[in-house]
């Protein structure tokens, strides 16, 4: 192809850089795209200057983080005016991977806190693929973008809101109430516009019926959701994410409650689905591994043969930690209890153990909510959230190996949650969210 030399002129100031560096921009974005041989610019590249009438002091930034691999910030320049010119060039990527490392609990540093935009609690707080997220109030929902920029708020006619989450950075889904009249269900939004994209509906014996959405979760390409209504929809159903349709419903059977699940999570690597049960939808927890393949169950724990009261080890949230083949669970005291998923008899083995309180007492208060990544598992309790390496089955207990608070301005947490590198943090009491990342390479430079 020639010269390896490329001259651009950005805003009327020349730059000269290489094929090689444009090309770390990655496939799909605008720099890599004029050095690609298809393009009808390639051909001037050699020996005429390629202008782009962009801010020459953001290119300088972003053309030496594709360099160095490491995003220098100078002192006063716009953050958040940096990530629009990295959006029109098409490499956002490389700077979230260099103002942030991969998710690390032991180093984890609260660089964002955001207050809450409507009234009353947040209920649930969700992450986004590619390091946004999103907050539940009542009948509302905000959504942040990576750079924790508020997109349209969505508002459902006064609907209570039961779950959220992303199908991908652009797109949410809302599980919501049936109310009376109202119809409840599930919809997914274009979190840039607002617009309705899909309403997954229910349907049986050839009627559309109303109904109730509690939990979700996703894979590549299905969506599945809890579902309680009037008549025969308690179960889990199956949608296309690409259609919005309907592929598969499984109901409910004794002993196999669904319908009122409040957690489902998908794994992976197993291609299963964590369906679990939990108080205050149940006296008793319901914890199974479900496989939609053969629409059977492949593995269930409960605690319905091993609590000897009511107010005993009441299982408040579970996670999976599918690299180690292991459920996680957290009752009313705070306590972290691992169940083997390889074998459905192994009684739970209960550790960090704290002092005792009545489930009146424990109702009052923000319970304790569990996320996972990874091998890493993240517990909240109170105004903190506990870190922990993988469960070992010969030891019997995970190790706990950091403790995240804010100095300041905390408070209880009533949700957590994992993502694009970040942790979630919800507050209860103060409308609070906290954003949590391991440092990158970013940094402010110093001018000289």
């Amino acid at each position: 192809m020639g010269s390896d030399r490329v001259r651009l002129n950005v805003g009327g100031k020349p730059f000269v850089t290489s094929r090689t560096t444009l090309a770390n921009a990655g496939r799909g974005s605008m720099l890599a795209a004029m050095i690609d041989e298809n393009w009808d610019l390639v051909s001037e590249l050699v020996s005429e200057e390629i202008f782009i009438d962009r801010n020459p002091s953001y290119f300088s930034v972003l053309l030496d983080l594709l360099r160095t691999g490491e995003l220098h910030i100078p002192s006063g320049m716009s953050e958040k005016a940096l990530y629009r010119e990295a959006e029109f060039y098409g490499i956002t990527d490389r700077v979230r991977h260099a103002r942030k490392g991969p998710l690390d609990g032991n180093r984890l540093e609260c660089v964002a806190s955001i207050s809450g935009r409507a009234t009353g609690d947040g209920t649930a707080i969700r992450a986004s693929p590619d390091g946004g997220c999103c907050v539940a109030h009542g009948s509302m929902v905000h959504v942040y973008n990576w750079a924790m920029e508020e997109q349209i708020p969505l508002t459902l006619d006064y609907v209570n809101v039961n779950d959220v989450g992303f199908l991908n950075p652009n797109c949410v889904v809302i599980c919501t109430c049936e109310r009376g009249d109202r119809a409840g269900g599930m919809a997914s939004f274009n979190v840039t516009s607002g617009k309705l994209v899909h309403k997954f509906q229910v349907c049986h014996d050839d009627q559309l019926k109303n109904f109730t959405a509690g939990a979700l979760a996703s894979s590549d390409v299905h969506l599945y959701a809890s579902c309680r209504g009037r008549s025969y929809e308690y179960g889990i159903g199956t949608w296309d994410q690409a259609t919005g349709q309907q592929i598969n419903f499984l109901y409910e059977t004794p002993g196999r409650p669904l319908g009122d699940a409040c957690k489902l999570q998908w794994l992976p690597q197993s291609n299963l689905l964590l369906v679990a049960t939990l108080f205050p939808r149940s006296d008793h927890s319901f914890v199974s591994l479900l496989d939609f393949r053969t629409k059977g169950k492949v593995w269930s724990w409960t605690d319905s043969c091993q609590r000897k009261s009511a107010d005993e080890k009441i299982v408040m949230d579970a996670v999976a930690m599918e690299e180690c083949s292991t459920v996680c669970v957290v009752n009313q005291f705070d306590n972290l209890g691992f169940i083997d998923m390889r074998n459905s008899s192994h009684p739970v083995r209960w550790s960090h153990r704290y002092r005792s309180a009545r489930v009146s007492e424990c109702e009052e208060r923000c319970y304790s909510k569990l996320a996972v990544s990874g091998s890493q598992l993240f517990s909240s309790k109170n105004d903190s959230v506990y870190v922990f390496c993988s469960p070992d089955w010969d030891a019997a207990r995970g190790v706990q190996t950091a403790r995240l608070r804010k100095t300041e301005g905390g408070g209880a947490i009533s949700d957590i949650s994992v993502g694009g590198d970040s942790l979630f943090v919800l507050h209860n009491e103060i409308n609070v969210f906290d954003v949590w990342e391991t440092p990158g390479s970013s940094g402010i430079a110093e001018v000289l």
